[in-house]
């Protein structure tokens, strides 16, 4: 099994407001610049075999402080990156809620392409690949964390619990949260979403653990029976 921690970047001045997307330049503010410390502070007790993030620099500031401290280096990947959403990039949301394509980026975000942009489809098949790529070069029993965009992690974990990407809407990704999922050669398990606060010394795979549970599950990715001990 391999543990992937998906954070999210803290607050900027346009986080809100503003649909950012790649717009060059948008820095964590003081808010966001304390968010991304206390995540750090809760990463410290847990081991990370490798620290990647969206080549954004609200991204890099937030896996930097992750980072500083640690042998691991910071690495970026692109596939990691925010939505492309074309014309739709830099302007209020306010402004965007009035556009005849926002119901359907609301209820039906499959059939979405950005006016100049990309597809929701295509970003979730992106950030998908990257995962399942990371995950193999990382190998069984690795934990390690990935910071990115709202969009990618509830697109990455709708798939994970096997949903249409139809319904990723119904998932919550805030600023400097912390959404943990759990890969097994049989399924994915979501351990956390939208962790805005809780202990994280569990996540580590029991010591001397080869990727098996422990020797917990049968395989090692068998749903617990009767709702399971709560052990992760």
């Amino acid at each position: 099994m391999t543990t992937l921690l998906l954070a999210r970047h803290g607050l900027t001045p346009l986080t809100g407001p503003v649909l950012a997307g790649w717009t060059p330049g948008v820095h964590l503010n003081e808010a966001g610049q304390a968010q991304a410390r206390a995540l750090a502070a809760r990463l410290a007790p847990l081991r990370l075999d490798a620290i990647i993030s969206s080549p954004l620099e609200r991204c890099r500031e937030t896996a930097g402080a992750i980072a500083d401290g640690r042998a691991t280096e910071l690495l970026t990947d692109d596939r990691f990156g925010e939505c492309r959403y074309g014309d739709w990039t830099g302007r209020p949301l306010a402004d965007l809620a009035k556009d005849p394509l926002w119901p359907i980026v609301q209820n039906h975000p499959s059939a979405v392409t950005f006016p100049g942009g990309e597809s929701l489809s295509a970003v979730q098949h992106r950030a998908v690949t990257a995962v399942r790529e990371w995950n193999d070069r990382l190998g069984p029993g690795a934990v390690y964390l990935v910071c990115t965009h709202g969009d990618l992690i509830k697109a990455l974990v709708a798939d994970a619990m096997g949903l249409h990407l139809d319904q990723f809407q119904r998932i919550a990704a805030d600023p400097a949260s912390l959404t943990v999922i759990r890969y097994t050669p049989m399924r994915p398990f979501v351990l956390r979403l939208n962790d805005l606060g809780g202990d994280v010394t569990g996540l580590s795979p029991a010591e001397g653990s080869d990727g098996t549970d422990g020797g917990e599950n049968i395989t090692g990715s068998d749903a617990a029976v009767g709702g399971g001990s709560g052990t992760t």
